[in-house]
């Protein structure tokens, strides 16, 4: 059974989840602090060749600068890191669910046309199955975080569980363009301590979303595009998926949204962190 033919109930519950897990967070990317109070997201679905930067539309978040003289720990946060602070008009796209051979190449040559960078959370599953679009990502400069390997509810699962959901999917992450995921991102939404601390063990920042275009639900390419744009702002994260059932509107509305933000200022970029 995919995650778009859970029957009603069951999602009813894992929204719930999404969203009680999501609640409270008001972290900011970036320096991670500072900044008013951002909205509780609301939970997602069950769901090569190197471009030269574009010096207007990339450009790093503000915290990740040059190397640091030594290594530091990832702190372990109390609440996933919702958008960007102190990085003007800014704006980051990020993509659940993949690689899907399906849909992920559309919104990779899309991307590309534009010369801008996204973020993408595989799945383990997924991934292992099309390593060759995970290096594609890497190669073209987009960010592939960490999306867990069969997309659980993880407030269900004890830390073993986690461990091995985050572990297995970064390893294949790592085998397929040589360096593993620095980013997690919760399925649903629904994140407990153990999912913050074991991510972070692993070296990873937890990252949810301030815009949930809810393109899940498949409402219309041109719906998914207006609430991109009716909810774009400076430093916001856009939730979208490339994957987990039928993401040809998403595909389309990409197409639409990504010009016209371009056309109106903001710059679609990703958050760069070093490795210690």
């Amino acid at each position: 059974m995919t995650k778009d033919q859970l029957p009603t109930r069951r999602r009813a519950l894992l929204l719930g989840a999404g969203a009680l897990g999501a609640a409270g967070t008001c972290g900011l990317l970036g320096l991670g602090t500072g900044g008013g109070q951002a909205p509780a997201p609301a939970a997602g679905p069950p769901a090569r060749r190197p471009l030269k930067p574009s010096a207007h539309r990339l450009q790093p978040l503000a915290g990740y600068g040059p190397p640091a003289a030594a290594p530091t720990r990832t702190l372990v946060r109390r609440a996933p890191l919702l958008r960007m602070s102190g990085a003007g008009r800014t704006i980051v796209l990020t993509f659940d669910d993949g690689p899907d051979p399906r849909y992920t190449p559309d919104v990779l040559r899309t991307l590309r046309a534009y010369d801008v960078r996204a973020m993408f959370f595989v799945c383990g599953e997924m991934a292992a199955a099309r390593k060759d679009l995970i290096a594609e990502m890497a190669d073209d400069g987009h960010v592939v975080g960490n999306h867990t390997w069969s997309h659980p509810l993880l407030i269900r699962l004890g830390r073993g569980r986690i461990r091995s959901e985050m572990e297995r999917t970064s390893d294949v992450v790592e085998d397929a363009c040589g360096e593993r995921p620095r980013w997690f991102r919760a399925p649903y939404g629904a994140w407990n301590r153990a999912a913050f601390q074991l991510g972070a063990e692993l070296g990873m920042e937890p990252l949810a979303w301030t815009v949930d275009t809810l393109d899940w639900t498949e409402p219309g390419a041109r719906t998914i595009a207006e609430r991109v744009e009716n909810g774009a702002a400076p430093g916001v994260v856009v939730l979208s998926h490339d994957a987990g059932g039928d993401r040809s509107q998403s595909v389309r509305a990409l197409r639409d949204y990504l010009p016209r933000l371009l056309d109106d200022g903001y710059r679609v970029t990703v958050p760069r962190r070093h490795r210690p």
